[in-house]
């Protein structure tokens, strides 16, 4: 990792400066990227907040897996989903955010002033923190999955199902969120495939209703996937193991278009945890109404705080509020 932006003087940001003790403080800091934090950003640097954002990870966030976003606003024909982050980072640089490389390793935020550890190395206080790290998508694990992510498997049937249309795909899971997902394709898709671990779901009994009243969904019990098929580029089928374990197992191929996760996602939200309330599941808590976190003056948007919609437009839509809330917060302490 080049960390050379973390080290060099910080001619962008006018916001930032010296400590006693040579760490850099800032007014405000977003940490992690994609479209909460894009929009996070946008918002408080035509505040004239001058943040500092540190990208993450995997900088633009998950939309950069995905190679076609057809369902944010402003983009009539599609766009792909590292275009549309490349073009959020370069309107929230417009405005004079400092964009750089690195990764939050260590929080501090018991003080008035918060400090953050970039890389291991390198001390931030801020003013205001806004917390944007979003979420990760669970996969099964499989090298075929990762071989064709973007080429038919997807962690998002909202983002991704439409260009299923007419044709056959798979959903893996059996919570409410799978139910809902295969209904959700069901509208679209020709036939719907739930691949179901255990010999029953765990989805609630109204959700598991509808799985049922729905002709083109067909629940696959005591399944596991054992591998992805495809072309070489995309999807063409799966190769799942009925009963694996017992004496009755056995090996049957689907053949579908599209393989949607819908295992569950993971908060990226450890590093804060010393100080910042999570649900049981690890997703930030914020005050009704607002991206205020249990801690003044540090807030959170996007995925990291929304287990309901997970969508790039409402993600965006709770960076919008953040920047306000930061503005307003800052404003106060004046």
């Amino acid at each position: 990792m080049d960390l050379s932006n973390l080290n060099a003087p910080n001619t962008q940001n006018r916001g930032a400066s010296a400590n006693t003790d040579g760490n850099e403080h800032v007014k405000c800091l977003i940490i992690g990227s994609g479209p909460a934090g894009y929009t996070a950003a946008i918002y408080a640097a035509r505040a004239n907040l001058s943040p500092v954002m540190i990208q993450g990870m995997q900088p633009g966030g998950q939309l950069t897996t995905t190679t076609e976003v057809d369902n944010f606003p402003g983009y009539p024909e599609g766009v792909d989903g590292n275009a549309l982050m490349a073009d959020l980072k370069k309107q929230a640089e417009r405005f004079g955010t400092d964009v750089r490389w690195g990764m939050v390793t260590q929080v501090d935020f018991s003080g008035s002033v918060h400090k953050v550890v970039v890389d291991g190395e390198k001390t931030i206080t801020a003013d205001a923190v806004i917390i944007s790290t979003g979420a990760t998508a669970r996969y099964l694990g499989l090298e075929s999955e990762n071989k064709y992510r973007g080429g038919g498997v997807s962690a998002c049937a909202t983002c991704d199902g439409f260009f299923y249309k007419g044709k056959d795909v798979a959903v893996v899971g059996a919570g409410d969120t799978a139910a809902e997902e295969a209904t959700y394709l069901a509208n679209m898709c020709k036939k719907v495939y739930m691949i179901v671990r255990k010999d029953y779901m765990r989805a609630s009994k109204a959700m598991q209703k509808r799985v049922d009243e729905t002709p083109n969904i067909e629940v696959l019990y005591e399944h596991n996937t054992k591998e992805i098929l495809g072309d070489g580029n995309v999807v063409t089928g799966a190769r799942l193991i009925k009963k694996a374990g017992t004496a009755e197992e056995s090996e049957t191929e689907i053949k579908i278009d599209g393989f949607f996760l819908a295992i569950g996602h993971t908060p990226n939200s450890d590093v804060f945890k010393p100080y910042i309330k999570t649900d049981e599941t690890g997703y930030i808590i914020t005050k009704p109404n607002s991206t205020h976190t249990n801690v003044p003056g540090v807030f959170a948007c996007g995925d990291v705080m929304d287990h309901t919609y997970r969508q790039a437009v409402t993600a965006a839509g709770s960076g919008c509020k953040a920047a306000l809330d930061t503005e307003r917060y800052l404003a106060s302490k004046e």
